[in-house]
């Protein structure tokens, strides 16, 4: 692949050189909750956290999985009738129980017909080598894709935002997942308080210098009735504009190496939880923007890659 003529190595294509089918994503809620939340390391959550912002309308934890996927699939199929599927645990931490439940609901995810494989988000201190195992077993007949919340590879920050892991916790676990043969995605926040451009873009390279398959990156948002929310009302911090935000996701690209996949670059929240920035615009615009901007100016994934 020309990275240079396509500017990013992104997902979209990287799931048409992989799949010989249009694969999509159908989020579920396997009913999970999180070591962050429960009180086992912490309570509350990550300041910012309020996982209704990503649960589509069809994604309900009181149906079964095979429910929630094939109400996914009426969702999806009315447009792509021949639409295969990846199933994604999406909400809160989707390692956080015992083996025996893990495989029962992967499973039954993975036995609903044109389903190809699973997305597992979770947090990189709640997996172990069993899991990993067996995970990889899985992979020999399905595509298995392990998504950790890296969030910052700053542990000051990971502190203050109530995260409750360190850095080189994600790490670890990143090392660990790849050495299993996984697919293992990681996602980042821009934006986060203390980190202003100086140290996001430091972060790049470090983050380049992982083992990583694929990341995820958005912008930090502000949503209703999080300890963020209150937050930002009792003392208000810099949000990027959407300008800022472009340019600054450019010069993140730039120090990315080529290989790794890039899934998206913002997230949309519910118009009606979303306090601030309220940019209104698409996922797909932006990422217009943020081409038009990079090829204006001859920048390119990995143009200003160091490991």
């Amino acid at each position: 692949m020309n990275i240079k003529a396509s500017l990013i190595n992104d997902y979209g294509s990287w799931m048409r050189r992989t799949f010989p089918y249009k694969l999509q994503k159908i989020s579920v809620d396997a009913g999970f909750t999180c070591p962050n939340r429960d009180g086992r390391i912490g309570h509350g959550g990550c300041i910012f956290c309020d996982n209704r912002t990503f649960n589509p309308t069809y994604c309900n934890p009181t149906k079964s999985i095979r429910k929630q996927v094939e109400d996914g699939k009426a969702f999806f199929g009315r447009k792509y009738p021949d639409m295969h599927y990846l199933v994604y645990f999406q909400a809160y931490t989707n390692t956080y129980a015992s083996l025996p439940v893990l495989q029962e609901r992967y499973e039954e995810a993975l036995g609903i017909e044109r389903v190809e494989g699973i997305v597992i988000g979770t947090r990189p201190d709640c997996v172990s080598t069993e899991l990993l195992s067996y995970l990889s077993q899985l992979s020999r007949y399905k595509t298995v894709i392990v998504e950790y919340g890296i969030e910052s590879v700053n542990d000051s920050t990971l502190r203050y935002i109530n995260r409750n892991h360190t850095f080189e916790c994600a790490r670890k676990a990143i090392e660990q997942t790849v050495g299993y043969n996984l697919l293992c995605g990681g996602h980042v926040i821009l934006g986060l308080p203390g980190e202003d451009r100086e140290e996001i873009l430091r972060q790049a390279p470090v983050i380049s210098s992982l083992p990583l398959d694929m990341l995820k990156i958005h912008q930090l948002q502000i949503i209703r009735n999080t300890r963020l929310a209150e937050m930002y009302a009792a003392e208000p911090f810099h949000l990027f504009r959407v300008g800022e935000y472009v340019e600054l996701v450019a010069d993140y690209v730039q120090m990315l190496r080529e290989t790794l996949v890039l899934e998206r670059f913002v997230s949309q929240s519910p118009a009606d939880m979303l306090l601030a920035p309220k940019w209104g615009i698409k996922n797909h615009e932006f990422t217009n923007m943020l081409r038009n901007y990079m090829r204006a100016n001859g920048m390119y994934q990995g143009r200003n890659c160091i490991i």
